[in-house]
C-alpha cells in the first residue's frame, strides 16, 4: 500500500492510500483515535476498518493527524484535526473525481471528528462511528445529522460508557430523513479486543454493503 504525503493546513500530512482499479470506485476516509493517547493511523481498529472498506471495493485513505508520525504540526484540541480531515478528503476526492459514494469512518476521537466532517461536507453519503466518546465531547452539533450511518460500541466500554452512546443515538433518532443504525457488541471494550474485532468488521461490512445497494441516503 503506497505511503502518501499530502498538504494539510499546518504542513504535510502522512497517509496510506489504497486505490481500486475501477475509476468510479466509492471512496472512504478512516480517522484514528486521540493523538495524545497513542492514537495513530496504524491503530488496530483503524487498520482493520481500512481493509474492510478496501475489501468491499472502496478506494481508501487513512492518515495521521497533525503531530502524529510524520505529519507536521501539533495537537489542536480537535479544531485543527477537523481541518486535517477536510484536507485528507480533498486529497482523496482530487484523485477520484468519478466516485459516486463517499464514506467516513472514525474510531473514538476519530468518530467525533468524523461526525463533524459530516456537517461540513454534504457529499458524504454514509458514516461508521466506532466507540464515539459521547461522555467526553459535545455531539450536539449534529442538528440535523445530514447522513445515515452506523454507530457501534461495546457493552463493556469503560472509556466511553454505553449509556452516553445510547443517549446520543436516541437524540439522532429524532431526526427525519436519515436512519441511524445502532449496534452494541456484547462484552466488547472500547478497543474491540479479540474476539470482538471480527464482530466489528463483520457488522461494518454488512451495513455498508446493504447501504451501497440502496438508492436513498
Amino acid at each position: 500500500m503506497p505511503e502518501v504525503i499530502f498538504p494539510g493546513p499546518e504542513g504535510r500530512l502522512e497517509g496510506r492510500y489504497h486505490p481500486q482499479k475501477e475509476r468510479d470506485a466509492p471512496i472512504a476516509i478512516i480517522l484514528h483515535p486521540h493523538p495524545q493517547f497513542g492514537g495513530t493511523m496504524n491503530h488496530k481498529v483503524v487498520y482493520n476498518m481500512h481493509y474492510a472498506f478496501y475489501n468491499m471495493g472502496f478506494t481508501v485513505l487513512r492518515f495521521n493527524f497533525r503531530g502524529v508520525g510524520r505529519s507536521q504540526g501539533e495537537y489542536d484540541q480537535g479544531i485543527g484535526e477537523l481541518s486535517d480531515a477536510a484536507s485528507a478528503l480533498d486529497y482523496l476526492q482530487s484523485m477520484n473525481n468519478n466516485s459516486k459514494h463517499c464514506w467516513v469512518a472514525g474510531f473514538s476521537f476519530g468518530a467525533w471528528i468524523g461526525m463533524q466532517l459530516l456537517m461540513r461536507r454534504p457529499e458524504i453519503t454514509g458514516f461508521i462511528s466506532v466507540s464515539p466518546p459521547a461522555n467526553m465531547y459535545d455531539f450536539s452539533f449534529l442538528a440535523p445529522c445530514p447522513a445515515s450511518g452506523l454507530v457501534i460500541n461495546g457493552t463493556a466500554d469503560r472509556v466511553a460508557p454505553p449509556a452516553d452512546t445510547v443517549n446520543l443515538v436516541s437524540k439522532l433518532h429524532e431526526q427525519k430523513g436519515i436512519t441511524i443504525t445502532h449496534q452494541e457488541v456484547e462484552g466488547a471494550g472500547h478497543f474491540f479486543e479479540e474476539p470482538h474485532m471480527d464482530t466489528l468488521i463483520t457488522s461494518t461490512t454488512d451495513y455498508v454493503k446493504r447501504r451501497l445497494t440502496e438508492t436513498t441516503r
